[in-house]
C-alpha cells in the first residue's frame, strides 16, 4: 500500500533498513539535544546535530522497538513530541516504531469518495466495549455494518495521562494511546473496517493540548500563541512569527500520519473556530490539501466541527473556502433537544423546539445564518442555504451533548421512547448526513458522562471546572449547589459510560427501527437521492410538520408526517403538500409507533384524503395507484 501514499514523516524517530534510526526534533530554544536511550543496562546518550531552522537531527544505531527520550541542554529528559508510541503513557519513554512492518490487507480499498449516502457512527474506544480495546471494537463492526452504518468516527486517540479520558486532553499527538492496544492493533481495526466495506475516520484535536504530559513548551514556546483566547488552555500557533512555520508543519504532519500510516479515511477536526489563523492560507485549508495528498489514490473525507457553523469550512478553495467535505451543525440537535425535553436553558436559550425550527433545519441546513444570537449577544452563523445537504452533519446525540446533561442520559430516557422514535425517523430520512452516537441504535441504558483520570490536585480542579460549566444550566446548577448532587468525573463515570452489549438483543425493537430507516434511506430511490430541490415542507401545527419528497417516474412521492404534540386531525386540510398525485393515494410505509419498534401501534389512515397524525409519532407514506372498482 506504500505506493499509494505520498507522505513520509520527517519528525521523530525514523527506523532505517540497516538497524539504525534517524532522529529529528524542533527545539530552537535549546543549545544541545541528545537521544537518551533506555536500555537494560541503564541510560545511553547519543548527540544530535543542530541544523537550520532550530532543528536537531542525526542517525544512530538504534533499532525499532528501542525506548528513548530527548535530553535537553544536558539536563532533564522528555518524551519525543513526535513519538509514534508511548507504551508507559505521556510521561514515559518513547518507542521507535516501524510503520512499514505491518502487512496491510486493504490494497483494494479506495476510500470514501463522497459524503452522499454516508451514515456516521461516533464511538469512544474505551467505553464502546467492556474490554475497551481496538481488538474488541473490531469484533463489533459486523453488527454496525449490518445495521446500515457506513463510516465509523473514533473519538481522539492521542496519548493522554491516566487510565481513561475522552481523548481531548491528548498530549503526545502522534502516538495512539497505549491503553487501547499497540499501534498495529489500531491498524488491524482499520483493516477490519475496510474488509467489511466500512469507512473509518479519526477525531483529531489541534486547537490545544491537555494540561498533564504536555512537553511541547520544553522544546519551543512557538507551538503556542497566547494572544488568542481559548477556554481549554493556550491555543496553538499557526500565524505568529517565524515559529508559525515549524508549528504548522508539526500539526500538518500529524494529520498526514493518521492518513498515511494508519489508512484512516479522513479526519474530524475538533473546534476549528479555535484554530486561530490570520495567515493567507488558513490552517484548515492546508490540512485538507496535505492530507488529500498523503492519501494518494485513496479518497478521504475531512469534517469540521465549527461552533459558528461557518460555511467557509465547506466552500471549495477556488471560491475562497477551506475545502472540507462536511460540517457539524449543532442547530438541529439544539432545537430537537428543546422539542423533546421542553427546556431551553443556557446555550439552548435561542431555540424553542418548534415544528418551524425543525422544518427550517430540514430545508435550509441550519437555523442561525447571521441573525442575532442572545446567548452570545452577537450575530451567529453564516449562509448555509445553498450548501449541498450531504455536507451538513446532523445528530440527536453526540459525546458533548450527552455529557452536557447533568446525568449524561440518553434521549429516550429524558424525552420518552415515543418522542425519541419520532425524532429518529425525522433525522434518518432528512437529506443531511446523519450521525449516531454509540448505543443510540439500541436505546442503550448507559449514560455517557465526562470522565478523566488525573492526579489528585488536577482532578479536583477539573471537577470544579466541570461543575462550573454545568452551572450554566440553571436546573443543573440547582442540583449541584443546592440539592447535593455530585457529578462524577472519575472511574465511576468511566465505568458507567460503558455500553452493555446484552442490550443489543434485549432492545431489538429500537435496533429494528434504526435498521429499517437506514434501509429506506439507502434503498428507496426517493430518500436516497438527498436532493434538496425535490423536498418541500410545511408547518401543520406548533409541534407538527410535513415533508414532501418528490420522486420521478413511476416511483411516486414520499410523505413524512411528524408530530411531537398530541394527536392532530387535519380537518379542514388546506395544505397542498398533503394531496397525493392524481390517481394515487397515500399508503403507509413506516410508523415510528409500530409495535415492531416498541410502539403502541398506529391507527389506519382515515382515507378520503383526510389526514390524522397520532401524537409523538412520525409516519412515512408513499404514493401508490388508487384501486378502482
Amino acid at each position: 500500500m506504500a505506493s499509494t501514499t505520498h507522505f513520509q514523516l520527517t519528525l521523530g524517530a525514523q527506523p532505517l533498513a540497516d538497524g539504525r534510526s534517524h532522529f529529528r526534533v524542533w527545539a530552537p530554544r535549546r543549545r544541545t539535544v541528545d537521544v537518551c536511550l533506555h536500555e537494560p543496562g541503564g541510560l545511553r546518550y547519543l548527540p544530535l546535530e543542530r541544523t537550520a531552522g532550530g532543528y536537531f537531527e542525526g542517525t544512530h544505531p538504534v533499532p525499532a522497538g528501542a525506548l528513548y527520550k530527548y535530553r535537553l541542554d544536558g539536563g532533564d529528559t522528555f518524551p519525543d513530541p513526535c513519538s509514534r508510541f508511548q507504551p508507559e503513557g505521556p510521561h514515559g519513554p518513547s518507542r521507535v516504531i516501524d510503520p512499514g512492518r505491518y502487512a496491510w490487507a486493504d490494497k483494494d480499498w479506495r476510500g470514501l469518495s463522497s459524503m452522499k449516502g454516508q451514515v456516521f457512527y461516533e464511538l469512544h474506544l474505551g467505553t464502546f466495549t467492556p474490554e475497551g480495546t481496538y481488538a474488541a471494537a473490531a469484533a463489533k463492526l459486523p453488527l454496525l455494518k449490518e445495521l446500515g452504518i457506513t463510516v465509523l468516527e473514533l473519538m481522539p486517540l492521542h496519548t493522554f495521562p491516566g487510565r481513561y479520558n475522552w481523548g481531548y486532553d491528548g498530549t503526545t499527538l502522534f502516538a495512539p494511546c497505549a491503553v487501547y492496544g499497540e499501534p498495529d492493533d489500531l491498524r488491524r481495526l482499520v483493516d477490519a473496517a475496510h474488509r467489511l466495506g466500512l469507512g473509518i475516520i479519526l477525531d483529531v484535536v489541534y486547537n490545544h493540548l491537555g494540561p498533564d504530559g504536555n512537553y511541547l513548551a520544553q522544546y519551543s514556546q512557538g507551538y503556542f500563541n497566547p494572544k488568542y483566547p481559548n477556554e481549554w488552555g493556550d491555543p496553538t500557533n499557526f500565524d505568529d512569527g517565524e515559529a508559525a512555520g515549524p508549528s504548522r508543519d508539526f500539526f500538518a504532519q500529524n494529520a498526514c500520519l493518521w492518513i498515511a500510516e494508519y489508512h484512516f479515511d479522513g479526519l474530524r477536526l475538533d473546534a476549528t473556530q479555535s484554530l486561530y489563523d490570520a495567515s493567507p492560507t488558513n490552517i484548515v485549508k492546508e490540512l485538507v490539501e496535505k492530507t488529500r495528498a498523503a492519501a494518494g489514490r485513496r479518497k478521504i473525507l475531512l469534517i469540521a466541527e465549527n461552533e459558528p457553523q461557518d460555511v467557509r469550512m465547506v466552500t471549495p478553495p477556488e471560491r475562497g473556502g477551506n475545502g472540507a467535505d462536511g460540517l457539524w451543525v449543532d442547530d438541529f440537535h439544539h432545537t430537537a433537544r428543546v422539542a423533546a425535553v421542553g427546556r431551553s436553558e443556557a446555550y439552548l436559550m435561542d431555540y424553542c423546539g418548534s415544528a418551524q425550527e425543525l422544518l427550517s433545519c430540514a430545508l435550509r441546513n441550519s437555523l442561525y445564518q447571521g441573525q442575532y444570537y442572545q446567548w452570545q449577544k452577537k450575530r451567529r452563523g453564516s449562509p448555509l442555504l445553498r450548501t449541498p445537504p450531504e455536507q451538513v452533519v446532523f445528530y440527536l446525540q453526540n459525546h458533548d451533548q450527552l455529557a452536557n446533561m447533568l446525568r449524561g442520559q440518553r434521549l429516550h430516557q429524558i424525552a420518552g421512547a415515543a418522542r425519541a422514535r419520532a425524532l429518529t425517523t425525522l433525522l434518518l430520512l432528512l437529506p443531511q448526513t446523519p450521525m449516531l452516537f454509540m448505543g443510540q441504535e439500541f436505546f442503550a441504558s448507559s449514560p455517557f458522562l465526562y470522565f478523566v483520570d488525573h492526579k489528585s490536585e488536577l482532578q479536583k480542579l477539573v471537577q470544579k471546572g466541570r461543575n462550573d460549566f454545568l452551572c450554566q444550566f440553571p436546573s443543573a446548577c440547582q442540583a449541584l449547589q443546592q440539592e447535593g448532587y455530585e457529578a462524577p468525573i472519575g472511574e465511576e463515570a468511566f465505568r458507567a459510560s460503558k455500553l452493555n452489549w446484552s442490550e443489543w438483543d434485549a432492545h431489538s425493537e429500537a435496533r429494528a427501527l434504526h435498521a429499517d430507516l437506514l434501509r429506506l434511506r439507502r434503498e428507496d430511490p426517493v430518500f436516497a437521492a438527498q436532493e434538496p430541490s425535490k423536498l418541500a415542507g410545511a408547518v401543520l401545527g406548533p409541534h407538527a410538520l410535513v415533508l414532501r419528497y418528490f420522486g420521478s417516474g413511476q416511483g411516486g412521492d414520499r410523505l413524512l408526517l411528524f408530530n411531537l404534540g398530541t394527536g392532530l386531525d387535519l380537518e379542514p386540510c388546506p395544505e397542498p403538500l398533503l394531496a397525493p398525485e392524481p390517481g394515487k393515494i397515500w399508503r403507509l410505509l413506516l410508523s415510528s409507533e409500530h409495535s415492531r419498534y416498541g410502539g403502541m401501534g398506529t391507527p389506519a389512515l382515515p382515507g378520503e384524503g383526510r389526514v390524522r397524525i397520532p401524537g409523538q409519532t412520525a409516519l412515512v407514506l408513499t404514493s401508490t395507484e388508487e384501486k378502482t372498482a
